[in-house]
């Protein structure tokens, strides 16, 4: 599975360039509903199909390039395989646009939702929803809710836990003022005090030292951590969102553009419909073998 340099520069991008609204793992902050994140003109219609798009009839989608699992399946976005590819899709054929009238383009990462007109219609990029962002672009509802995980090492107590009251003896540990250790106070409330760690580096090199018996982060994090930095860990499970308005990747499109609102009603549709949460369990949940621990 390679994750690592997709992940890793989502990591970097957000603790070097301050454009996410919270650092990795840390609490989310609220965000406005789809309708007030649309700011493209209410006017615009959804005709399905007809969309004023970058090419008539056509629906321009960018996405970074190398592509990787388990967003992306063998780095092709155009095959539907991966997370972020069957939801492309699906949101396509939610505007009317079938698979051959999709168009791909890469764009890089950080180039996705700079300032500076955009020459794809929206792109999926595992980029997350902030305030500082929607001074550059626009974003549609958000399509993933990023959860909160455990990783332990292979073989390990730890790592045989399947649910909240397995952890509770354990050494847990998370990086200080973020919404990983919130979980570990609030939601496990383990019988040992938990490690808090200035830096999620720290909570890793702890892991791998045995000082803690199991570190939490945010999912995406844990895909890179598990398969570059502690290749001999697992993610043990994923804890379901306590309440508020969570952490979310959203579709990026251009600032202003008529297509933001008739994009989040899409994704709106796909989640109330259950669309997403069935493809998230396809691609993420099953395929990284992360239950959720209850």
């Amino acid at each position: 599975m390679h994750l690592a340099p997709r992940v890793l520069r989502r990591a970097i991008s957000a603790a070097t360039i301050a454009l996410l609204a919270t650092a990795v793992g840390c609490a989310p902050q609220p965000e406005e509903k789809a309708s007030d994140q649309a700011s493209g003109s209410t006017a615009t219609t959804c005709a399905k199909g007809k969309l004023a798009t970058q090419t008539s009839g056509k629906l321009t989608i960018a996405t970074d390039e190398p592509a990787y699992e388990p967003w992306f399946e063998d780095d092709k976005p155009a095959n539907g395989k991966g997370f972020e590819s069957a939801v492309a899709y699906a949101v396509a054929k939610q505007l009317g646009y079938a698979k051959s009238a999709v168009v791909w383009q890469s764009v890089p990462f950080n180039k996705a939702f700079a300032p500076g007109v955009k020459t794809f219609d929206f792109d999926i990029n595992q980029v997350s929803i902030s305030t500082e962002r929607k001074k550059a672009v626009d974003f549609s509802s958000g399509y993933y809710d990023v959860r909160q995980a455990v990783i332990a090492l292979k073989g390990s107590k730890a790592a045989k836990a399947t649910s909240i009251a397995g952890l509770k003896g354990l050494k847990l540990g998370a990086q200080v003022g973020t919404t990983s250790l919130n979980y570990i106070s609030d939601v496990v409330k383990p019988t040992q005090q938990e490690a808090a760690f200035s830096k999620n580096d720290q909570a890793v090199s702890a892991l791998k030292n045995g000082q803690v018996d199991a570190i939490v982060v945010d999912l995406p994090t844990a895909f890179y951590i598990t398969s570059a930095e502690v290749t001999n860990a697992k993610i043990v499970g994923q804890f379901e969102n306590q309440g508020g308005t969570p952490e979310q990747f959203g579709l990026v499109l251009d600032k202003g553009s008529d297509l933001t609102s008739c994009v989040s009603s899409a994704v709106d549709a796909l989640r109330k419909d259950g669309t997403l949460a069935a493809l998230e369990k396809q691609w993420l949940s099953d395929a990284v073998d992360a239950p959720v621990l209850k």
